[in-house]
């Protein structure tokens, strides 16, 4: 991450720790209520196994890009974007963690006063 990112993308890094422990105490739980119930030689997990489960579930059902139905419905959608459409989202996204927009690269900084 660049040293320039907003105080606001900061944010995100916490939450989204505290999303993947949430994820990993609701496996352990659910894993450790249902299955020795369900199977004979079910056994209970721990946190890190739970987090393991968690983590091969993603690889498993999920794969490591992000190439899902929720990426095919972004790419449609970037697509169907008019080029003034396009060109204000990239804006937005270039902006939020500190990124340089096409008004500062090239010098004009009149448009932002700060």
């Amino acid at each position: 991450m660049s040293m320039n990112c907003k105080p606001k993308c900061w944010k995100i890094v916490p939450m989204v720790i505290l999303g993947i422990a949430g994820l990993g105490w609701v496996v352990m739980a659910l894993w450790n209520w249902l299955i020795p119930t369900l199977f004979a030689g079910g056994r209970e997990i721990d946190y890190v196994q739970a987090l393991g489960v968690l983590l091969l579930s993603k690889l498993l059902f999920g794969g490591l890009r992000g190439h899902g139905c929720h990426g095919r419905w972004h790419k449609n959608r970037l697509e169907n974007m008019t080029p003034e459409e396009r060109e204000k989202f990239q804006t937005g996204l270039r902006s939020c963690c500190g990124g340089k927009n096409k008004q500062e690269v090239s010098g004009n900084t009149e448009a932002h006063p700060d």
